[in-house]
Formats: C-alpha cells, sequence, structure tokens
C-alpha cells in the first residue's frame, strides 16, 4: 500500500463529532487499547486527516500519523503506535527467513507463518479472516509490519498455502519514512 513515498494532497482539521466516532470505532476495533486510547488520541487535541494517493485516509496528531484507512476498510495503526503498545493489538509471528520478503512490501505468505519460529495463536484464540494484526519478527523487539489477515489464523495452519496476511505498512515504507521526515 505505501511501497512508494506518501503524497499528501491536503490536510484538513477533523471536526470533534467526528473524532469521538473515530476513536469509538478504533476501542470496537482494538478493546485492548481502550484502557490508553486517551494517551493514544486525547480528546482535546486537535486530529487532522490527511489525504493520501488511492482513497488511503491518514488520522495524524501533531504531524505524527497515528492511523490510516483504505477507502472504507478497518482502521488500522501506524507502527510507531504499535510499538508504543504492543500488548494492544492482536499479533502473529513469523520466522527469520520472510523478514527481508516483508521489509521489501511482499504480502505475508502462510508458510512464513506455520514454519518453526513462527507463532500462531492456539486454537481457543483463532483470529477471524479480516483482523487486522501486527507482524513480529523471530527474535526482533518490535513488530515489522501491519497487516489484515486474509484467511483465518486456524486456516493458515491447515492450509499452509498462499496469500496469509496483506501487507499494508512495514517499516521503512513510505508511510514510515513520511512520519519520520
Amino acid at each position: 500500500m505505501f511501497k512508494k513515498p506518501v503524497s499528501s494532497s491536503g490536510k484538513t482539521k477533523i471536526k470533534s463529532s467526528v473524532q469521538r466516532n473515530i476513536r469509538q470505532r478504533i476501542c470496537e476495533q482494538f478493546p485492548l487499547l481502550e484502557p490508553v486510547i486517551d494517551d493514544v488520541l486525547p480528546k482535546k487535541a486537535q486530529l487532522d486527516l490527511i489525504k493520501a494517493p488511492e482513497k488511503v485516509s491518514l488520522y495524524a496528531l501533531d504531524n505524527q500519523v497515528l492511523f490510516f484507512q483504505h477507502h472504507n476498510d478497518a482502521i488500522m495503526p501506524h507502527l510507531r503506535v504499535v510499538h508504543k503498545y504492543p500488548q494492544c493489538f492482536p499479533t502473529v509471528q513469523v520466522d527469520r527467513g520472510a523478514i527481508r520478503f516483508i521489509l521489501g512490501g511482499a504480502q505475508l505468505m502462510c508458510p512464513g507463518l506455520t514454519s518453526p519460529g513462527a507463532k500462531l495463536p492456539p486454537p481457543e484464540g483463532n483470529l477471524p479472516e479480516g483482523t487486522v494484526v501486527a507482524i513480529n519478527a523471530e527474535g526482533k523487539e518490535h513488530a515489522c509490519m501491519v497487516g489484515v489477515l486474509k484467511m483465518s489464523t486456524e486456516d493458515i495452519k491447515t492450509l499452509n498455502k498462499g496469500n496469509g496476511v496483506e501487507n499494508c505498512h512495514y517499516l521503512g515504507d513510505g508511510l514510515w519514512k513520511m512520519d519520520s521526515e
């Protein structure tokens, strides 16, 4: 989604009623983020909407992108938010061999999630298709990617074939570089 540098086509202030709606949607989508939502998105702070190409909306606070959304899809966290609050997001782990492909912008294939070194949640913690997940790399402290599951974690374990997670944002992509400028 952000392989190339992100060019914005405008920045507008978001009304407080819309900000409340965004906060509520984020809390519904990531219930573990609710206790710290006031740290992430303070109620009195001014949230900005930055329009990016391909109908991507970036939600920024003090020129720092915190969340993004493609068209009307799920709201996804920026990796800096995931790094600050890692316990608040569903997480899967890939093996070392998948890291270079992820950082090149490739989709995450099922074998990278099922091989030794990778970790998926146990059957009772099954994540359904369409869940926004943070991807940790084997042996690394912080997440390296945010993506959307293309199939449930149980299907990934049983099929072990095809695209498992859509790569939406990764370390070093256009969104990461935009935020560090």
